[in-house]
């Protein structure tokens, strides 16, 4: 093979290396920092209790020293599930939170559904206005149902996303953020073999 050929490969050859090495740095690093990112509720979320507004949760992955460091869980929390990966115990909450929040929707609609049918009996009878016949009680007793099925489902919703966060959070052991971090190297880049040919190059810290 001539000699310049040979050396265009081997430059080829050097170039892919490196941006493999790079990519495989990269990757390992937002592996490891995903990995040991603590998420923080805004503080009003933390204290939300039992039966608790059904409103979305706010978090941040930062200090939390100001409001714009905050941002939206979404309404069935579906910003998070990122951050929750590979937690089976807080992506279970968080599987919770969201059929509950489902739940909810459907309760609000039977409950807006029931009243605007109440009320569109009302207005049926111009001649004489009705309050209470058969059709308006079976609108009452749905919308007295939906109710208290909206005390029932609320009650714990909120619970199931503070849960998930608190799972998520426990689930950083320092064993495995160690591992993690082990398995990273500390440098990255190219060396030449006796016979010339490039080589990757990995190096680790000893812990």
């Amino acid at each position: 093979m001539p000699y310049n050929q040979l050396s265009r490969v081997s430059g080829g050859l050097r170039r892919f290396i490196l941006v493999a090495a790079c990519s495989l740095g990269v990757s390992l690093a937002a592996q490891a920092q995903q990995a040991t990112t603590v998420l923080r509720l805004a503080p009003e979320d933390v204290s939300r209790g039992l039966n608790g507004a059904q409103k979305n949760f706010f978090f941040t992955t930062g200090a939390g020293t100001s409001n714009d460091d905050y941002q939206s869980a979404g309404f069935f929390g579906q910003r998070l599930r990122p951050y929750l990966a590979g937690n089976q115990e807080a992506l279970d909450n968080l599987n919770r939170y969201r059929r509950q929040k489902w739940m909810y929707l459907a309760e609000r609609l039977t409950f807006v559904g029931a009243v605007g049918l109440y009320g569109q009996q009302v207005l049926a009878h111009t001649e004489k206005e009705e309050y209470f016949n058969n059709t308006q009680q079976v609108a009452v007793g749905v919308a007295a149902f939906s109710l208290l099925s909206n005390v029932l489902i609320s009650r714990h919703t909120n619970s199931h996303l503070q849960r998930a966060v608190e799972a998520h959070n426990a689930g950083l052991p320092a064993a495995r953020t160690g591992m993690l971090q082990q398995m990273r190297p500390s440098t990255v880049g190219l060396a030449a073999s006796r016979s010339g040919q490039p080589l990757l190059a990995l190096s680790w810290n000893l812990r």
